[in-house]
């Protein structure tokens, strides 16, 4: 009997799995899936719907609005680039008025950084149709040659110009004008030259701690220094407009400048053209003159008391000898 009873609870469960499995049910369980299919889509098409809108919507009042097209180029002063410049560094078709939302800001400032001339740079729009571009340019300190690298040319554009903080770069275009009255310093090393990284050379150093010294005992001593070198490892050389080579030591270059400047007020005013002058000493400076006479000394003695220390200097240019 218990054999009997468990074929037929058997049997009859098959009859119901196959009763569950039949394609009229599977049919329904599949159209039923795809509804649930048809009501995403539906959503998710909605949706799009309302994302194209709203993306035709912006592109209608921003992107596409006349009134947010670049009209201007708001640029501060400076000597190193200007408005069609920046529009052409940037990339922007003037011709064309792009609106300001499709300027990328970030990614301007980043390419006028990367210019020859500029130290920093900052790009802002300004609504209804600025583009407001601050830039700070580097401030040439120098020209630079290196005939043993190749850089011989200056006071041009291209040429390799140094800054205060002893960067090379290549000189704009339009900072030729305001450029070409630095002196040039005239470099022997090896070491190599790159333009955008700092000059790390020695000379360097020397030259600029000369130029420094001058320029602080006379602003307008870019206007008669040429040029200037390291001659050797305890010596300078500065050549100024005039023609005149002074050697300097690699320090002492307050004591140097001073006296330099009061040789030449002192030729200047006896009539005569220092050619060389050696102002590493102190009290008896020599000379060379520039019409053939032989060498002379400048006899010096220490500054007296009273009066300002120009007076002074110039009072100590006794003789000739």
């Amino acid at each position: 009997m218990k054999r009997k009873t468990t074929n037929r609870r058997n049997t009859h469960r098959n009859v119901l799995e196959v009763r569950v499995m039949s394609p009229r049910i599977a049919w329904l369980g599949l159209l039923g899936f795809l509804g649930g299919l048809t009501k995403i889509a539906c959503v998710l098409a909605v949706l799009a719907g309302i994302g194209w809108g709203v993306w035709r919507g912006v592109q209608h009042a921003f992107y596409q609005n006349p009134d947010f097209s670049l009209k201007v180029i708001d640029l501060n002063a400076n000597p190193v680039i200007d408005e069609f410049g920046v529009a052409e560094a940037i990339g922007i078709d003037l011709a064309s008025c792009p609106s300001l939302f499709k300027i990328d800001v970030a990614q301007a400032a980043g390419k006028l950084k990367n210019m020859p001339g500029i130290l920093d740079a900052r790009v802002e729009r300004h609504l209804p149709g600025s583009l407001v571009v601050r830039i700070i340019p580097r401030t040439a300190k120098a020209w630079i040659s290196c005939p043993a690298q190749g850089i011989s040319e200056v006071r041009r554009a291209g040429a390799v110009l140094v800054d205060q903080q002893g960067v090379a770069y290549s000189c704009p275009g339009l900072q030729v004008a305001s450029a070409v009255t630095l002196p040039v310093i005239e470099l022997t090393s090896d070491e190599p030259i790159t333009t955008g990284e700092k000059i790390e050379h020695a000379e360097l150093k020397h030259c600029f701690l000369l130029l420094d010294s001058a320029r602080a005992a006379d602003p307008d001593a870019l206007q008669w220094i040429e040029s200037l070198r390291q001659v050797n490892e305890w010596s300078l050389e500065l050549l100024t407009r005039g023609g005149t080579r002074a050697t300097f030591g690699l320090g002492d270059h307050p004591r140097q400048i001073e006296s330099l400047r009061a040789a030449l007020d002192h030729a200047s005013g006896e009539g005569y053209a220092i050619d060389t002058i050696n102002l590493i000493p102190k009290y008896n400076i020599p000379i060379t003159l520039r019409d053939g006479s032989p060498p002379r000394a400048i006899l010096v003695k220490p500054p007296a008391s009273g009066g300002t220390r120009r007076e002074r200097d110039l009072g100590t240019l006794l003789d000739r000898n």
